[in-house]
């Protein structure tokens, strides 16, 4: 079997020559030859390729989507006025009653959809957040059309708040006071998250070219990559979730050998993604404990780095900001809960006073902060006073920009609004049916397998990693696991179910994880096609024992 590479070369896919060098490419990069390939089985068979591979959700949640939209329509009500009769031509909202006018507008269409959600959203605001009516209808008003820039640049200022309490339900667990202390930095999704905060550790001297930091793994690849680029060139020690039952399953904890490593104050920083991807789970009440423990007696100035984009398909969910909050950034993306990946929604979290990127900024060399103090000094008189996530927002536009930073308004209306949903839902009706949707999908790809999946408490599920040696050992012997090492590279096996069963899964060894291992997404099919990916995952295993088999006879 040929395939062309994106150099326009052909290559054989079962050359293990050519498949050690796919092996060196991020797992996102090698889906583009899986794809190619399932389409082609797709044409020779009835059947259409199923793409498992990457977690972009199938759905999308409704009700704040319907709610931004009927607010829009009402804003260019308030834009057009009585000032402005010409077409085409509009002006701005006025903020002087404009709260009322809200909720007259929702009143006359109250039967629209979106209307309650907003109706309650303002009375929320005002109840249980102090804030005023005129303040967030105006905000709303004026970040829906989009005719300012963001302002504050970080984010706005109710849409902070509203972010703050959402975060304190889903990444506190909803403990009382939580979350009103903490800044936030609204980005383009999550990816400029991490870049933002690579960048900006680089160029505040909190890390070095050549430093030490650790990525507790399996991890998302570009956490992986991004390290080894020159710029950064980072000394990366791997923290391993190795930890395996009785029984030699998996339990995607870390054990205690591995997370003693962190207690090394060489290690200036950890990134972490909790729960995790691609085993997508929770980490244990154990191990958060050890991570405590390390930071209040072995490395009181770690920095810390937790991923939390999964956490909000977990049940009583708490966030390392929560256990560790003087050490700890958080990233959340609000694009896998609500299906919004392409809206671009994001925030980055910091403890407002005391948190150790300040601290460790404040005791930097003289030289550094004088460095520092030409880089920033076009912002404020006092730079040495500049939080780190301020520094984030300005570093973010090359600093001399830092005036029209910021995520775009309509972006942080849409936003606010979906974190008000989650915020009213009391009942959490949405998590259960997020939580029902995925565990049904997995329950089924597992399946398909013929393997069985044991109840985790920890278990979030939003993706499965699924470990080749595990099972091959358990059905068929560590004898045909050795024989399976020494004739394939791992590699081998995501090709085999793209080429041989139209099936598209990504490499676990691509995220840091058992070689042999591979990654199905719970997002993206339907239970039926789970079914049939894992009856693939099986299909794989058996016809390498066969070939096994047949390698014994001769």
């Amino acid at each position: 079997m040929k395939n062309k590479t994106n150099a326009g070369e052909t290559d054989d896919v079962e050359s293990r020559g050519y498949q050690r060098s796919l092996e060196l490419m991020s797992p996102f990069e090698i889906k583009n030859t899986l794809i190619e390939l399932a389409r082609n089985e797709s044409r020779r068979s009835a059947d259409a390729y199923l793409n498992a591979g990457r977690g972009n959700p199938d759905w999308i949640a409704t009700e704040p989507r319907d709610a931004f939209f009927l607010l829009g329509l009402w804003a260019m009500e308030e834009a057009r006025g009585e000032l402005y009769e010409k077409p085409g031509i509009a002006g701005l909202p006025s903020a002087d009653g404009i709260g009322e006018r809200l909720r007259t507008f929702l009143a006359d269409n109250s039967a629209r959809r979106g209307a309650h959600l907003l109706r309650r959203s303002l009375n929320y605001a005002e109840r249980e957040l102090g804030i005023e009516v005129d303040s967030l209808a105006y905000e709303w008003a004026d970040g829906i059309i989009g005719d300012h820039y963001p302002t504050p640049p970080r984010i706005l200022e109710n849409t902070e708040k509203i972010c703050r309490a959402y975060l304190a339900r889903e990444m506190g667990d909803n403990a009382p006071g939580l979350g009103r202390e903490y800044d936030l930095f609204a980005t383009e999704g999550g990816t400029a998250a991490m870049v933002y905060v690579f960048e900006s550790l680089l160029a505040n001297h909190l890390l070095e070219k050549g430093d030490r930091i650790a990525l507790m793994t399996p991890i998302f690849t570009p956490y992986i990559e991004i390290p080894r680029l020159d710029r950064y060139g980072f000394d990366v020690v791997n923290v391993y979730a190795s930890q395996l039952s009785a029984d030699g399953r998996h339990t995607w904890q870390y054990p205690a050998e591995e997370l003693d490593k962190l207690r090394d104050s060489s290690v200036k920083m950890v990134f972490l993604v909790n729960p995790s991807n691609p085993p997508s789970y929770e980490l244990c009440e154990s191990d958060i404990k050890s991570l405590v423990d390390i930071v209040r007696h072995d490395n009181p100035d770690l920095m810390i780095v937790t991923d939390d984009v999964y956490g909000t398909f977990a049940e009583h969910f708490r966030s390392l900001m929560y256990e560790l909050p003087e050490n700890t950034l958080c990233v959340y993306s609000y694009s896998k809960y609500f299906g919004a990946t392409g809206w671009r929604l994001a925030v980055v979290s910091a403890l407002g006073e005391g948190n150790v990127f300040d601290r460790r900024l404040a005791a930097l060399p003289q030289e550094k902060r004088e460095d520092l103090g030409r880089r920033y000094s076009s912002l404020t008189m006092n730079p040495d006073g500049m939080k780190f996530i301020d520094r984030m927002v300005a570093d973010s536009r090359a600093v001399a920009l830092n005036h029209t930073a910021g995520l775009s308004t309509p972006q942080q209306v849409q936003m606010s609004l979906f974190s008000l949903m989650s915020l009213l839902d009391e009942k959490d009706a949405y998590r259960r049916k997020m939580r029902t949707l995925i565990s049904d999908r997995l329950e089924a790809l597992w399946k398909g397998t013929g393997f069985e999946l044991r109840e985790d408490p920890l278990r979030v599920g939003y993706y499965s990693e699924i470990d080749f040696m595990v099972w091959g050992q358990r059905i068929y012997g560590d004898e045909f696991c050795t024989w399976l090492k020494s004739a394939h590279e791992p590699i081998d096996i995501v090709l085999r179910l793209a080429k041989d069963t139209g099936v598209v899964l990504l490499n676990g060894g691509g995220f840091d994880g058992p070689e042999w291992s591979v990654r199905a997404s719970l997002a993206n099919l339907d239970e039926t096609a789970y079914l049939r990916v894992g009856t693939a995952i099986r299909r794989i295993l058996d016809g390498y024992h066969a070939e096994y088999m047949a390698s014994l006879d001769k």
